[in-house]
């Protein structure tokens, strides 16, 4: 049986970078719920979004939005002033997570391992500058190629550069800049790329099993992420009990620390020597064909059709408060 008899309407798309991505999470999504036998409506999101609620009747939104106006606490805004139930983090939460600075900022003051970086703002003429006074060295004062240059609040790593040496610097902080008026800059730590997916619930939040990406060059790109067999996934991945543990304990803590709801999803480098590093958390993890909540939800037992049920039991627990 359904939760609930509720009319849910399945909002995506948007006007991020990550647009056609949102819609191949949001259509997923929708199957998924009908599936399930729930009154499911989906949403394209434009400037319209809340008289499309109203005509359409919903009651309980279900979020596939990524990227900015989705995942940084603004449609989320919308929804609490109209006492819309949704499912997922809230505003505050959702705001920190997107934005990279804030996010590694309040991590950094709870202990969580972060890498080493700085700010980069892009000046009114186009001329970069460092958030602290005087000039930007390059790289950035305390730091040493290669360093990784990202917009402070995009995701699906667009905009991403790993810049190796000075020639690529202005080009790589040009391309973050195009994003955000503010580019992170940290060190790149070597080693292997891992994610943890959380999920939201009773009496505690819980880890599903790490997942390691072998992308094709060693970088997790756009292309890497979502065109089938472009990347290798081991899942569980292959790691020490110690620093599975470990990884796992980072990203509750993380989740808690930022105060996640729903599903969420954690992305870690890990040193040779099993030093693992917290680059960011989604708030909004992709549910696609080829997306890693999907991935290792399905390692624990959770098919897709109950996956996003689950997830939909935020916004019923928004719903009762």
């Amino acid at each position: 049986m359904p939760l609930t008899r509720a009319r849910i309407g399945v909002l995506m798309g948007g006007r991020s970078a990550e647009r056609e991505i949102s819609l191949r999470t949001g259509q997923a999504v929708h199957r998924a719920l009908l599936r399930r036998g729930y009154r499911a409506v989906a949403i394209d999101v434009d400037a319209s979004v809340q008289e499309q609620l109203r005509t359409k009747k919903v009651e309980i939104v279900f979020l596939a939005l990524h990227g900015p106006g989705g995942e940084d606490g603004t449609i989320q805004g919308l929804l609490e002033i109209i006492g819309m139930p949704y499912t997922g983090s809230g505003v505050r939460a959702s705001a920190i997570a997107m934005h990279k600075v804030t996010a590694k900022a309040l991590l950094d003051c709870h202990g969580i391992p972060v890498p080493p970086g700085t700010v980069v703002r892009a000046g009114r003429h186009g001329k970069d500058q460092s958030h602290r006074r005087g000039p930007v060295t390059v790289p950035p004062a305390g730091l040493r190629w290669p360093v990784v240059v990202k917009p402070a609040a995009q995701g699906s790593t667009i905009g991403v550069t790993i810049v190796h040496r000075r020639s690529e610097w202005r080009a790589a902080l040009r391309r973050a800049h195009e994003y955000d008026q503010e580019a992170v800059v940290e060190s790149y730590i070597p080693g292997r790329e891992i994610a943890v997916s959380v999920l939201g619930g009773t009496p505690l939040p819980r880890a599903l099993p790490a997942i390691e990406i072998v992308a094709p060059d060693g970088f997790y790109d756009y292309a890497a992420k979502y065109e089938k067999g472009r990347t290798r996934y081991l899942c569980p991945a292959p790691l020490p009990d110690a620093v599975t543990n470990r990884v796992r304990d980072l990203a509750i803590r993380t989740y808690q620390i930022v105060g996640c709801e729903g599903a969420a999803r954690v992305d870690f480098r890990v040193t040779r020597r099993g030093r693992p590093y917290v680059l960011e958390i989604n708030t909004v993890p992709g549910m696609t064909e080829t997306s890693l909540l999907p991935m290792a939800a399905a390692k624990a037992g959770i098919d897709y059709d109950s996956l996003t049920e689950r997830i939909l039991q935020s916004a019923l627990r928004r719903a009762q408060r």
